[in-house]
Parts: structure tokens; C-alpha cells; sequence
């Protein structure tokens, strides 16, 4: 028999069977953006398309699949980076990022071995960057039941430092780009490493508990704290879902900005109308603790006096002192703390947050 005709069959058989594998193979799946395979932790606005919208700071949807792709249909209302993670606990370093601009179908993962897999995406830029939209997801496998909620949750309100502005700039001289900008170097994040805990950042930059950075004419942070979305008045946040075992207020730095401050009474009488927003929606059982940055001596007294004398005996206060980082290799853009400096931020909070919520500080890296 010609050995040559024998070679040809065999490469026959086998672009036969291929092409009868590949015309029966199973079609790619896809899900809506709000199905059950797709957890979500922040605000979010689940739409009657079955899309989920969002523009807080922070914000991750975790996808289980299987397969060895998951593509993602989005769209922005402006331009936001995200942050993500293959199969990896999230960490400080992420393994990917993203930008969205517009609508766009995004490639979250591909050439993975077939079996169980999981992806976090997590929105590094802020609100006033665009609202995003995620559609839909994609897979060549299956999608599997959406990941529990990890049993402890903090709250963190803030301003730029929570947004995570600069984190990533070379100097304290850069202007502020969207490509620096990562809340998942902030503090908040770091501590929420460090306890194992999801994070809510409720958040927007040169924003103020009374007065907004240089007296800038826009909604105020006790304003936009009941918000879906952090840049629109309408909807509000129903508050359902899990109660944090503790909220942070990280506020104040805007307020005396520029050499102004607001008076003691107007300080007093903004912090008491957050606090009773804190409470209408979480109880008195969830303790509080206001944070005064390094930002100006007389915002610690502030903070001080107005937390001594608001009459709820489950709020506590701390003060950041000058030198918790220094003003040079610690700094990002616009004199923010870089990743380093929020390292040391969070290290002043976390013994306050162990003593508050009855968390034992582990030994471990605090990253």
C-alpha cells in the first residue's frame, strides 16, 4: 500500500472530525450584566434592559464562568479605567486595565484552560469621569452562581483622597489625569485588604462637608451622599442590602482650603445632617469615625469639638498629624498622598477601625 495515500486519509479523518467538532461545539453564552452569575459591591442601577449603571468610585462586579474567554459589552458616558483581575483575590496591583469610552466590546479575558474561572472589575476613576454601563457578558463556557458578599463591609466618605487622585503620578507637581487616578491604592482599599472586608467609597473630588474646594459652586457631600449616582440628583440609594459594620468620614480638606474655613456652627450643623442621614438608613449601633486630615490645625479642633458635642456617644473622632507622610516621595499629584503615603494613612485608621467593630489586627502586610 502507498504510504503516501495512507498519510492522506489519516489528515482526512482528521479535518473531518475537526470540522464536525467545530460545526457542533456549543455557542458562545451570554448573559445580561445583571444576572444572577454577576455580583456587584457599591450603587449600582439595575435598568429594565437588564444593564446595571454605576459612576461611584470603587465599584466591582465579580463574573464566574467557565470557558476561555469572558467578553464584556459596555458603554460610558464620559471616559473611566477599571482595574482587573483574572482568577486573583485583588491585591494592589492589578493584573489588567481598561479604558470605556462611548460603547465598546472589551476583552476581559481569553486563552484560559477550560474549568471554573472567576473576574473582578473594578472602577478605578471617579464620578465626574462618566457613568458606566456594563450590558452584557460573554463566554464560551458557562457562567456559574455569583460570589457571596464578604461578611464585613465599611463605608468610607471622602473626597479626593478617597477617590484616589494621583496615586499613581510621578510628583506632587503633576496635574491630575484620569490615568493616575486609582482608588484601589487608597487607604480605604488598603484597609479593606488589611480586614479582609468590602469597600463602599462614597466619594468625589474637591468636595466638602460645607464648602467645596476654593468655595466651587456645586453639590456638597451630605447633597450627594443619597444618591444612586454620585454626578445626578435623581435616582436615590435605597439603602437595602447590608448594613456596614462601620462608616469613615474622611472630609474637611476642602472646607478649609485655600486659606478659608467655614465657621463652627456651619461645620457642626453639616456634619449633624450627615450623621442623621448615617443613622436614618444604618442605626445607632453602627459606629462612626471622623477622620481630620493634616490639611490645616484648625480642622482637627473642628472635628474635635463637633464630634464631643453631637450627642451620639457611638461616634468617634482621630486626627492625621503633619508628618504621617512626608512632602515629597509620598506624594502624587497635586500634593495628594501617592500609594505610599495612603499606606501610612491607612496604618493611623486601622487600629481605631479594630477597636470600633471588635476586629483583631492580624499580622500581616498592610498593602
Amino acid at each position: 500500500m502507498n504510504g503516501k495515500l495512507i498519510v492522506k486519509g489519516l489528515l482526512a479523518l482528521c479535518a473531518s472530525a475537526l470540522i464536525f467538532q467545530n460545526a457542533n461545539a456549543a455557542p458562545d453564552k451570554t448573559v445580561s450584566a445583571s444576572d444572577e452569575c454577576v455580583s456587584y459591591v457599591g450603587r449600582t442601577l439595575v435598568r429594565d434592559d437588564g444593564s446595571v449603571s454605576f459612576d461611584w468610585s470603587g465599584v466591582r462586579a465579580t463574573v464566574r464562568f467557565t470557558g476561555t474567554k469572558l467578553e464584556m459589552q459596555a458603554r460610558d458616558s464620559g471616559a473611566d479605567m477599571f482595574n482587573v483581575w483574572i482568577d486573583e483575590t485583588p491585591g494592589a496591583k492589578e493584573q489588567n486595565t481598561l479604558t470605556l469610552k462611548g460603547e465598546a466590546s472589551l476583552k476581559i479575558a481569553s486563552g484560559l484552560k477550560r474549568g471554573e474561572h472567576f473576574a473582578v472589575i473594578q472602577k478605578r476613576s471617579e464620578g465626574s469621569n462618566g457613568k458606566a454601563t456594563f450590558i452584557s457578558f460573554t463566554t464560551d463556557g458557562t457562567f456559574l452562581p455569583a460570589a457571596a458578599p464578604k461578611e464585613r463591609l465599611i463605608e468610607f466618605i471622602g473626597d479626593s483622597y478617597t477617590c484616589g487622585y494621583g496615586t499613581e503620578a510621578p510628583g506632587r507637581n503633576d496635574p491630575y489625569k484620569m490615568e493616575t487616578e486609582n482608588c484601589n491604592l487608597t487607604y480605604a482599599e488598603i484597609i479593606g485588604r488589611y480586614f479582609d472586608t468590602d469597600v463602599l467609597h462614597i466619594s468625589n473630588s474637591g468636595k466638602g462637608l460645607v464648602r467645596n474646594y476654593d468655595g466651587a459652586k456645586a453639590a456638597l457631600m451630605p447633597e450627594r451622599y443619597p444618591r444612586v449616582f454620585d454626578t445626578e440628583e435623581k435616582p436615590l440609594w435605597e439603602f437595602t442590602g447590608k448594613v456596614p459594620d462601620i462608616v469613615v468620614i474622611y472630609l474637611g480638606t476642602n472646607d478649609f482650603s485655600c486659606g478659608l474655613q467655614p465657621s463652627i456652627g456651619a461645620w457642626k450643623e453639616a456634619f449633624k445632617g450627615l450623621l442623621g442621614q448615617i443613622r436614618s438608613h444604618y442605626g445607632a449601633k453602627v459606629p462612626v469615625l471622623a477622620v481630620a486630615s493634616r490639611a490645616d490645625i484648625n480642622l482637627a479642633a473642628y472635628v474635635a469639638e463637633t464630634v464631643q458635642t453631637c450627642g451620639d456617644a457611638n461616634v468617634h473622632w482621630t486626627i492625621l498629624q503633619a508628618n504621617v507622610h512626608d512632602n515629597d516621595s509620598e506624594l502624587g499629584a497635586s500634593w495628594h498622598p501617592n500609594y505610599k503615603g495612603h499606606r501610612k494613612v491607612a496604618c493611623c485608621m486601622i487600629p481605631y477601625i479594630s477597636t470600633l467593630t471588635g476586629w483583631e489586627m492580624p499580622f500581616k502586610a498592610i498593602e
